[in-house]
């Protein structure tokens, strides 16, 4: 029999007695964008990154071409065991065996090619205090033992795997914000928030060394991959070769076992402590194309790259599996041009805006002071962003639309190093095209009015925000203030009073 091929560490073991129920899949529709997209990518990624084939001597035999063991749609029954260790091989324990199914036929789309199981797992007190456990699934043609020991045992018939039923991650932190004001309802919320680490994980970093634990997999998805494929001994795609098992008299290869957990959220998991008594398990085995199976094998790792580059943070892959799973697929293919234009839009208006101020000579008609406004508004934006832990690619659009307002102030204003002091300072002057025309005026007017207005509401909503919202720090609540007076108040706003007053004016 194939030895079945260990997973990654996990935790725990108990008795197990299981409540045999039907359960409903989820729909195809629910992921189609994604597919989509994500074929796409991997169409031209192929194309542009795959190793180019040596020519074939023709004075050499062709290579051996390695076979699936098995026939589509050919009978098979099923064991799965729970168990302590990684490797298993005590077949004899009715204790360990948790679910057998016979007669499911493989790689073939039929209702009875999908079989479920929902039951209450008992965890040990091994499991309780992260101890390991692991689900070892056999197959065998139906009819034939998977038992070593068997008389009738063959080893061409069987084949299987192990996977973790358990799994160690950091232990989710609760949110750190708090009423700065001291609320006491507050801080009750947030103990609470601290002790119940089954809720979402707020990705908050706690220093010190970080403590692991074991989280719990209710959903444990078993799929026989539909491949059939005829691969040269030592031609096996690398993105495939560590889930195919060869057998060694034959060289042939046993059907592709893929633990699928592409749609198990982390919020999902369930930590392991010595207050479970039960744990949820539900088990389902059913058949999955050679192409889906690839894509979300692709797409993990895509997300495996985008945090490796700091450009997606831990739990967004989470939250964007959750748009594909809760959204429905129209409108989100409509989001994905609106937000694929609006990115084409963004960057034609950064590309006119620097063409304009790079060859503007004269300040008529122009507000400098809402240029000087625009960059304070985007550098507060930046600092709020960078204090909220946001991934590098955003944090690095924001440092460049900074920098851009920074140059267009040298571009409106003449900027003088003053070195009379200890410190070396910046001074602005007014150009001459500007301070000669009525711009000026208008534009001090804007201000004066403004001023007074805005501070006002900054003031009345940063209080609010205080005294009924909950912040970090101070320093946090001050950024979260204002940044939330830009977006409402802040932007344009001169420059729209501006035009105003020389229209009526």
């Amino acid at each position: 029999m194939a030895p079945p091929a260990a997973g990654e560490t996990a935790a725990a073991g108990g008795d197990a007695q299981p409540q045999q129920q039907r359960q409903a899949g989820g729909g195809f529709g629910q992921t189609i964008t994604g597919i989509i997209r994500i074929a796409v990518f991997c169409y031209f990624a192929s194309k542009f990154f795959s190793p180019k084939q040596k020519p074939v001597d023709p004075s050499k035999p062709p290579p051996h071409l390695m076979s699936n063991l098995f026939q589509k749609g050919e009978p098979l029954d099923m064991w799965f065991y729970l168990s302590e260790n990684d490797k298993f091989s005590d077949f004899g324990n009715d204790g360990a065996l948790v679910w057998h199914e016979t007669n499911i036929p493989y790689a073939v789309w039929k209702p009875e090619s999908t079989r479920t199981l929902s039951m209450k797992y008992y965890p040990s007190e091994a499991l309780k205090n992260n101890g390991s456990l692991y689900a070892h699934v056999f197959f065998a043609r139906s009819g034939f033992p998977i038992d070593p020991n068997d008389p009738e045992y063959q080893p061409l018939n069987c084949f299987g795997r192990t996977h973790p039923v358990a799994t160690y991650l950091p232990k989710r932190k609760a949110d750190k914000k708090k009423s700065l004001l001291g609320n006491p309802k507050d801080s009750a919320e947030s103990n609470a928030q601290v002790e119940g680490v089954d809720g979402h994980d707020s990705e908050v970093k706690d220093e010190g060394p970080v403590e692991w634990i074991s989280y719990w997999k209710p959903n444990v998805t078993i799929n026989l991959v539909d491949d059939f494929t005829r691969y040269p001994q030592h031609g096996v795609p690398p993105n495939i070769a560590p889930y195919i098992q060869v057998e060694p008299t034959t060289v042939n290869y046993y059907p592709i076992v893929f633990f699928n957990e592409f749609w198990l959220l982390r919020d999902k998991l369930i930590a392991i402590n010595e207050t479970v008594s039960e744990l949820p398990l539900n088990i389902e085995v059913s058949p999955i194309s050679m192409t889906k199976w690839q894509l979300f094998e692709q797409i993990e790792q895509s997300f495996q790259v985008h945090r490796s580059y700091g450009s997606m943070l831990d739990g967004e892959s989470d939250e964007l599996k959750r748009v594909f799973l809760e959204g429905n697929p129209y409108l989100l293919g409509i989001t994905m041009c609106v937000s694929m234009l609006h990115s084409v839009f963004d960057f034609l208006a950064f590309k006119n805006d620097i063409q304009f101020w790079n060859k503007n000579k004269s300040m008529e008609g122009l507000s400098a002071k809402s240029v000087v406004l625009n960059f304070i508004c985007q550098f507060i934006i930046f600092l709020y962003l960078l204090d909220n832990d946001t991934s590098w690619m955003i944090l690095a659009s924001s440092g460049v639309g900074v920098c851009i307002e920074f140059w267009k102030i040298g571009k409106a204003m003449r900027i003088e190093v003053d070195r009379s002091g200890m410190i070396p300072r910046l001074r602005f002057h007014d150009r001459e095209s500007y301070a000669r025309n009525k711009t000026k005026e208008y534009d001090d007017m804007a201000i004066k009015f403004l001023s007074y207005v805005l501070l006002l509401l900054v003031a009345g909503f940063a209080i609010y925000s205080l005294a009924y919202e909950r912040h970090k720090s101070w320093y946090s609540w001050i950024l979260s203030s204002l940044t939330s007076c830009v977006y409402m108040f802040g932007i344009k706003v001169p420059k729209i009073l501006l035009n105003y007053l020389k229209t009526v004016m």
